[in-house]
């Protein structure tokens, strides 16, 4: 064997990534750019640690995906057993999912009860509308914000560590006449959530933060660890580097990988300054940087490269390959966004001739709505798609339905969802729910008791009866420790029939609930089952879903934020028109910033094929009946640098004009000629 080869779990890695690897710094940031190997590095950073006798077990790596969690230890393990090391377990999970783990073990210090419950975003709002309706703010006779809005404010102040005057200067404006009636709903909404037994997901990150930072639990954490490395850097908020900063702080080594050019979370806290900052809040910090791309070829890469140059605070780093030949990226200049949708499955089918799969190609986008015309276009040429982007599956309806019914199940003082689920019944609104819940208590101010059903059912209106009784009894038959799949099957048969009827589509919806039992096999307890759906929510009900049998091709629709981390053959970007690109309502300084980099990472999703789409005109109701259009101004992000590496396809005026997809009712389209026959 030759002394000088690399160890196994290195051999496979360029200079830059093993250096990478290797590095023993104490504090070290990895900048990978896009599709440069940053897994590859960072599960053989862990590996290389695992091989130097750092026990598996003293090694804690935060991720922003319990999929990404769990791919990196598995790789980590995989590489490492090829060398020989065998044994222990790496803790790794994102952010909240080990804040839960740590304020589990840490309740008491927390002043948490045994059991308490964990509120997804969803429910949080649902508590803050019920408080702003108590304060009497739904009807006061002038605009106050909603409990979407309110959540929005709560949380950024949070994830920030701003002050409210400040989040509402920067974010809110319209909203600083409500200070102070803010001020008191989130103060309520606190004082609510500790007699309620639960917390938000924001509350985890408070309080691990918390407990990091006593000076005896804290420093008994750190001390559980010798390694802490960060996935994806570029996303943390304030109250994530806080955390890190006291770990590292009482001694943990810590590692960050990201790409400052792909943060593009701000509306969730994060920032961007955080990884630009990394060297000056953690002295002695060593930079790495990854620029060998693997992924995409030279013409988009220096357009992704041109664009990332805009950005003068960025950190210094410029993507190269060393892949011959590639397509220049198409600078596509249609008519309008009836043309541009022409122009997509024209390219789209032209590349799927040419033997590329149809879900091989994506198309992307800034807002779901920038698609409305291309969907109808795809459905009158039959090509298949699927969209992403839009509700989550544990934010659909009748989804949520079932976790209340779980969640009352494990909590009977859970108002909030006591409520969401007695307004699932015929004719049960938020006053006859109220009055169902008190005929639940024993005694005034007590917790609901769904054994109580009889003197409940009475409030109910009759055709109501039959299926509340039966959520009831399926409750009161709910033990809390109770294997989780049983009581899920229980609860999954009650409230199915009170979700057909109350959905237009309840079949489908019924459905899904049944998807939602085998999800609940193999946790532990339902508490915990329901934990893990709002650390680590499925996207859809497939998520729980053995693979299909049919092999169907479709295209993918997908939002830029969806796409993050995703990668094609061929990307199509549309409607890369100034106001779109960047959005108006992100226009200031750092919002135009955070815009590029969005910009920047749809680029670099594409491997061999780029078209970029600017329609001259686009509409302002895409599915009306008028003609209420603007002209559209190629983004700034364009600027002549970038575009002068590209090959513009403009209409010609011999070109015979787009076929126009129908929209909403029939409609016969008449030229202008013949307007003057």
């Amino acid at each position: 064997m030759d002394a000088n080869a690399p160890a196994p779990w290195l051999e496979h890695l360029n200079g830059e990534q093993r250096t990478a690897a290797c590095e023993s710094a104490p504090a070290l940031l990895i900048l990978a750019g896009a599709g440069t190997g940053k897994t590859t590095t960072l599960t053989a950073r862990v590996a290389d640690l695992l091989a130097r006798g750092v026990q598996a077990e003293r090694i804690l790596l935060l991720t922003f995906t319990r999929r990404a969690a769990r791919e990196l230890v598995e790789r980590a393990r995989a590489s490492a057993e090829r060398a020989g090391w065998a044994g222990g377990r790496i803790l790794g999970g994102t952010f909240h999912s080990i804040a839960h783990r740590m304020a589990r073990a840490h309740r008491a210090a927390l002043g948490l009860p045994e059991g308490f419950g964990v509120l997804d975003a969803g429910d949080a709002a649902d508590l803050l509308a019920m408080i702003r309706e108590e304060l009497g703010h739904a009807g006061e006779g002038r605009r106050f914000p909603r409990a979407p809005t309110l959540l929005d404010i709560y949380s950024r102040t949070v994830n920030s560590q701003l002050a409210l005057d400040d989040v509402l200067a920067s974010s809110f404006p319209w909203c600083e006449g409500h200070r102070e009636a803010l001020a008191l709903i989130f103060r309520e909404y606190g004082a609510r959530k500790r007699r309620m037994g639960v917390i938000d997901l924001d509350d985890l990150l408070l309080g691990w933060r918390a407990l990091a930072r006593d000076e005896v639990i804290g420093r008994a954490m750190a001390a559980s660890f010798d390694h802490v490395l960060v996935d994806e850097y570029q996303d943390v908020n304030g109250l994530q580097v806080d955390v890190v900063a006291a770990l590292h702080g009482a001694g943990c080594a810590l590692t960050a990988v990201g790409d400052d050019m792909q943060a593009i979370y701000g509306f969730r806290a994060a920032s961007a300054r955080y990884i630009l900052e990394f060297p000056s809040a953690f002295p002695g910090a060593v930079v790495r940087r990854l620029e060998r791309n693997y992924r995409s070829t030279a013409p988009i890469l220096a357009v992704a490269n041109a664009v990332a140059a805009q950005d003068a605070a960025a950190h210094a780093k410029t993507l190269w390959t060393d892949r011959d030949g590639g397509s220049p990226v198409e600078l596509v200049e249609p008519r309008d966004e009836v043309a541009q949708a022409h122009a997509v499955c024209e390219r789209v089918l032209e590349s799927r001739e040419q033997g590329m799969e149809l879900k091989e190609q994506a198309v992307l986008f800034r807002t779901g709505h920038d698609a409305d015309l291309l969907e109808l276009e795809l459905a009158r040429r039959d090509i298949p798609f699927v969209k992403y982007g839009g509700l989550r599956y544990l934010d659909a309806a009748h989804v949520k339905d079932l976790v209340a019914a779980l969640r009352v199940a494990c909590n009977p003082a859970d108002e909030v969802s006591w409520f969401r689920l007695l307004q699932l019944l015929e004719g049960v609104g938020p006053v006859r729910a109220r009055r169902v819940l008190e005929a639940l208590r024993p005694e005034p101010g007590g917790a609901p008791d769904a054994a109580l059903a009889p003197a409940a059912l009475a409030q109910l209106p009759a055709a109501a009866r039959t299926h509340g009784a039966a959520i009831l009894a399926a409750l009161a038959a709910t033990r809390p420790d109770e294997e989780p799949a049983a009581a899920t099957e229980r609860l999954v048969a009650a409230v199915a029939p009170a979700v057909a009827l109350r959905y237009p589509d309840g079949a489908v919806r019924v459905g899904d609930l049944d998807q939602l039992v085998g999800g609940a096999r193999g946790a532990r307890t339902i508490a915990e089952f329901v934990t893990e759906l709002v650390l680590d929510a499925p996207s859809s009900s497939a998520a729980f879903a053995v693979p299909p049998h049919l092999d169907e091709d479709f295209l993918v629709l997908s939002t830029v934020h969806s796409a993050k981390g995703l990668e094609w053959e061929a990307v199509h970007i549309i409607c890369a028109y100034d106001g779109n690109f960047p959005a108006d309502m992100n226009a200031d300084d750092d919002g135009v910033d955070e815009e590029r980099r969005l910009f920047y990472v749809a680029l670099t999703r594409a491997r061999r094929r780029l078209h970029v789409y600017v329609p001259a005109r686009f509409y302002h109701r895409a599915r009306g009946v008028d003609d209420a259009h603007g002209l559209g101004q190629a983004s700034r992000f364009l600027a002549p640098d970038v575009v002068a590496l590209m090959a513009r396809t403009r209409p010609s005026e011999a070109d015979p004009p787009a076929p126009v997809p129908a929209m909403g009712d029939r409609r016969v389209a008449i030229s202008a000629d013949e307007l003057f026959v």
